[in-house]
């Protein structure tokens, strides 16, 4: 049971989480909106390449995620870990500034992407016990809104600075919010471990135990790794937007459009998952995210851009913070952090795929064999999404 005194003080400490990244994501977004025209134009790189880029750098931080997500529970510590990733994202970040090939952009991509997988799993682990069951979705809700203020902030930034200053400048003033995220979480974040540590169990018996006799998980990570084989980065919108005649300083303002829907969404969907089944949420967003699939296809003009990011962003927000609040339903306090490490690992894979594969069909066939494709792995994972709310009985906490 936990008391009224304790619910505030893990909301407290979820805001302070939240708030530190905002501080990230205004690092982290005033690069992202900019880096797909960087790669392609600047640096004169493909398609392809940018679905590799985006797809390895995402697999790296999901195997992250998977490896520290276990070590938090073997150590009973999640809050050193946190400030490590952090740290890492925010040190990396402004040496896109020197890049000059496809390797600098690769690998200073992937050490950002590393951090965020160092973090992500103890964090989202930190979340989940910072408050009851019962709160999940409004806790995790709450975080992702206040995540995303920082990537609507973080877009609009660099919107402003590409006005006065060259892309490669942007690069070095990313460095600012992310050494305030670092040091918010040092000074203010409280870690609360509800479970005995696991030091004398090996790190792979973690694995066998989370997935052992846990059907439900099992069948849902399955239903996870085929939307995500289809669901391709934000990348290929901010692209499409430039195909369809945004001008180049204009790019941020699509990419904040995407983010402002992800903020707008968020909270209010993950406060309904806690009333309904959030099987029923996250299917929502497939639906959207289908949607977003039908007008990148039959869109023709510049300001139909703006449509298609506010599309793709609902879908983001809602499917990003509803499939991390189910999780904890699967799985115990004390081995949450292997389970968010073993989900994100399976996402990370499907996402790299993705990626590669929606990249090679718009550079090899055309944009519409690449939505052709996104919408077949759609309708497959919403198909088994139905199955698994008819198969297994929502677990009331």
């Amino acid at each position: 049971m936990v008391n009224n005194t304790d619910e505030k003080e893990g909301m407290k400490n979820i805001k302070t989480l939240g708030l530190v990244s905002f501080f990230t994501d205004f690092s982290s977004e005033m690069i992202l909106g900019i880096l797909p025209y960087f790669v392609t134009s600047t640096l004169g790189l493909s398609r392809t390449f940018l679905g590799i880029l985006d797809g390895s750098a995402e697999l790296s931080s999901y195997a992250f995620r998977m490896v520290s997500g276990t070590i938090s529970d073997k150590i009973g510590k999640r809050k050193i870990l946190v400030v490590w990733g952090y740290s890492l994202s925010t040190i990396s970040k402004p040496f896109f500034s020197f890049a000059n090939n496809w390797l600098d952009t690769f690998l200073i991509r992937t050490t950002d992407r590393v951090g965020k997988g160092i973090r992500t799993a103890p964090r989202d682990a930190l979340i989940s016990e910072s408050v009851p069951d019962s709160k999940h979705g409004k806790a995790f809700g709450l975080h992702r809104t206040l995540d995303q203020l920082g990537a609507i902030a973080g877009p609009l930034a660099a919107f402003l600075l590409l006005q006065v200053v060259d892309i490669r400048t942007i690069f070095l003033f990313s460095l600012i919010p992310g050494g305030i995220a670092v040091l918010i979480l040092i000074l203010f974040v409280k870690e609360k471990i509800n479970h005995k540590t696991n030091n004398t169990v090996k790190i792979f018996s973690l694995f066998e135990k989370t997935l052992k006799n846990n059907k439900p998980f099992v069948f849902f990570l399955v239903v996870s790794a085929i939307f995500g084989a289809g669901a391709f980065n934000f990348s290929f919108v901010l692209l499409r937007s430039s195909d369809l005649g945004v001008e180049k300083n204009f790019i941020p303002i699509v990419y904040l459009v995407i983010n402002v829907a992800y903020a707008a969404i968020g909270f209010p969907m993950g406060v309904l998952s806690d009333k309904i089944r959030k099987e029923i949420v996250i299917l929502i967003s497939y639906g959207i995210f289908g949607l977003s699939l039908f007008f990148m296809s039959y869109s023709h003009d510049t300001n139909t851009a703006y449509v298609i990011a506010a599309v793709f962003g609902l879908y983001l927000g809602i499917s990003e913070t509803v499939q991390r609040a189910i999780i904890p339903r699967f799985v115990g306090s004390e081995l949450r952090g292997t389970a968010f490490g073993i989900y994100n690992l399976v996402s990370g894979v499907a996402f790299f795929a993705s990626n590669i594969m929606f990249g090679f069909l718009w550079d090899s066939f055309s944009l519409d064999m690449a939505l052709w494709y996104s919408g077949i792995t759609t309708i497959i994972a919403s198909c088994g999404l139905i199955v698994f709310m008819k198969k297994f009985k929502p677990v009331i906490s």
